[in-house]
């Protein structure tokens, strides 16, 4: 199994911890201590040593930023997990704001008094984020004071990082070979007239130099940094673990950059930055990678990192090899969605119905000739109420039994070498309440306009949310999320710069893969989420260059949540059609009794007939 169901939040910790924290700021004269959920790469998901905010405050979402005080602490989340913090932190400890209409670096200013010191660790604040903090510490004329990480020195017992050895992502999957891309990107810094780029993302390293790692749980990542220095006679400096890397890989590696141990990156650093222009993207680097650049006399040039956008948009190997991706995907997840089908009168569990998941997956890969590499990221398998709860987690503490006459929720993906996906079904287990079937069909039609979008060149996620949202703000409801997400290619399921939400800025190229996933949440009762992969694509339109989105995901979406006669003739027309597609794509694949669920499952529907009928 790549995962397992234990409890990892420890509230009832967090008071002795906090105490003992409390006792270091005193030492070092601090009055409040900054812990986001940070690593020195700012990685969304972390490597168990990095799990800084989960160690003191017991809360394990993907996402937050704690400020903690000699008296009173605060913890900050977004709407995904507004729900979930609430279970897990010791609600008489910390105070919950929301990251996004509270952000810390400005709510610091109504807790903090004139004159007080503000202790951070400089290595997990970004060049942007300690401009933002030195702002509002001017204005309420605080000092700021960066210092060693204070739990780090209470966490006595935490994980060490990850040995586990880089390998190679092969150019039949990548597309390009790393020369090749080294290539162009040096050829980006020349136009940039800058002297290097600095990258510390771990997944800009794995896509500039075809490696993958398991340095981090589900995600694909080699932690390391790197330096590109832009003249062509210059190879890249390459800063991992050597011991982490096999005589065949090094043999790769050293005919492409020069490797350096961790311990040599400071010294490397500073003679590459030495009266250069170093090119970095502030978002990513920490404070004290951009404070040892100045020292060094160099000038940062704070530009995004060129490879977001680079990877972001996928060659047609990547795209090719995520539709063979998402077919192995498909297959998997109707033999699952049978399972669930036969099995659910039998007291299935949320754990049972991850393991089962998990496994069909394994072993459907297998039978394609493919091998799962992983998970994309732990399995969100929600019971009932545990489904209205955005990022779920299902633990041995809070493993649910399906229900007669309820919802569940299931939001899961796999890591291919061919591709990444994740996909969302909400499946009636029994006869669903009338309401919830409103409510899907809402979120559902949301769905449909943007698997139908048409736009222009220089359309970004932002103007187009909305068309997920229309159904449901019609019926005065709404989701705390965003509508989708980048995602990698045999990467990182969440990825930049791309996504649909409210604050997504990014315009949309063709080649981008994005998640189609609104949802809605009744708090208590149920969670309902319908989440496809699409790949953005040029149209056909024969007078104006236009974009729009191609479906990947093959998997039928339960008829019997659908009230047609609320939906448009387009909308059925789109959802006949996408499950006609999967039909066709995947029938092959199946005989029997799986057979006859797929093409039950996939029926046409009309507004004449109930969709539990159709």
């Amino acid at each position: 199994m790549f995962q397992n169901f234990t409890t990892t939040s420890q509230s009832e910790k967090s008071a002795e911890r906090i105490a003992a924290l409390r006792s270091k700021m005193k030492n070092e004269n601090i009055d409040w201590f900054l812990v986001p959920h940070a690593d020195e790469h700012q990685n969304e998901y972390l490597p168990k040593y990095a799990e800084r905010l989960a160690w003191i405050s017991g809360f394990t979402g993907s996402a937050g930023f704690a400020i903690i005080g000699i008296n009173e602490a605060y913890i900050f989340v977004d709407g995904r997990y507004t729900a979930q913090v609430k279970t897990q932190i010791d609600l008489e400890l910390f105070k919950t704001q929301d990251l996004i209409t509270q952000p810390p670096s400005s709510f610091i200013s109504s807790i903090a008094k004139f004159g007080e010191t503000i202790g951070y660790d400089p290595k997990l604040i970004t060049i942007t984020g300690l401009t933002k903090w030195e702002t509002t510490a001017d204005k309420i004329k605080a000092k700021l004071k960066p210092t060693q990480n204070l739990i780090s020195l209470i966490w006595k017992d935490a994980p060490s990082p990850s040995r586990e050895p880089i390998f190679l992502h092969d150019e039949k999957y990548a597309g390009e070979s790393a020369l090749s891309k080294i290539a162009n990107l040096k050829a980006i810094l020349e136009e940039d007239r800058t002297d290097a780029l600095l990258l510390t993302d771990p997944a800009s390293l794995a896509w500039l130099f075809n490696i993958r790692g398991n340095d981090v749980e589900h995600n694909p990542l080699a932690l390391g940094y790197a330096i590109v220095p832009t003249a062509e006679n210059e190879k890249p400096f390459l800063i991992v673990a050597k011991n982490k890397i096999n005589d065949e890989n090094r043999d790769y590696l050293q005919k492409l950059c020069t490797i350096i141990e961790p311990r040599d990156f400071d010294k490397i650093l500073t003679a590459q930055a030495t009266g250069a222009h170093m090119h970095c993207d502030p978002n990513l680097v920490s404070s004290a990678l951009g404070d040892m650049i100045t020292n060094a006399k160099g000038k940062i040039i704070a530009k995004r990192d060129p490879i977001v956008l680079l990877r972001a948009i996928k060659n047609e190997t990547e795209i090719n090899g995520s539709r063979s991706a998402h077919l192995r995907d498909g297959v998997a997840c109707v033999k699952f969605l049978h399972w669930l089908e036969t099995q659910a009168p039998n007291s299935v569990t949320e754990i049972d119905a991850a393991k089962q998941l998990e496994e069909i997956r394994a072993l459907t890969a297998i039978d394609m000739n493919s091998e799962l590499k992983e998970i994309s990221f732990d399995t969100i398998s929600g019971a009932g109420a545990n489904g209205a709860i955005v990022h779920y987690r299902v633990t041995d503490d809070t493993n649910a039994t399906l229900t007669e006459n309820s919802l569940y929720l299931v939001d899961s993906g796999g890591q291919y070498e061919d591709g990444t996906t994740d996909i969302t079904r909400t499946i009636a287990i029994g006869k669903p309440p009338q309401e919830a079937i409103i409510d899907f069909t809402l979120v559902l039609r949301g769905h449909i306009n943007i698997a139908l979008a048409r736009f222009p060149m220089g359309t970004r996620g932002v103007d187009i949310d909305v068309l997920a949202r229309m159904p449901l703000w019609q019926h005065g409801k709404d989701y705390a999320h965003g509508t989708g997400h980048g995602v990698g290619s045999y990467m990182n399921v969440h990825e930049g710069p791309q996504g649909i939400s409210k604050r997504a800025m990014e315009p949309f190229k063709a080649g981008m893969i994005i998640s189609n996933e609104p949802g809605f949440y009744k708090e208590g009762e149920y969670g309902i989420r319908i989440e496809n992969l699409v790949v953005v694509k040029e149209t056909d339109e024969p007078d104006n260059a236009m974009l729009g989105f191609e479906t990947l995901t093959l998997c039928p979406i339960d008829t019997n949540l659908i009230d047609p006669t609320i939906m448009t003739d387009e909308e059925l027309h789109w959802l006949n059609a996408y499950h006609g597609h999967v039909s066709r794509q995947l029938s092959e694949h199946f005989e029997g009794a799986e057979l006859a669920w797929l093409k039950n499952a996939t029926k046409p529907l009309s507004k004449e007939l109930p969709a539990a009928s159709a």
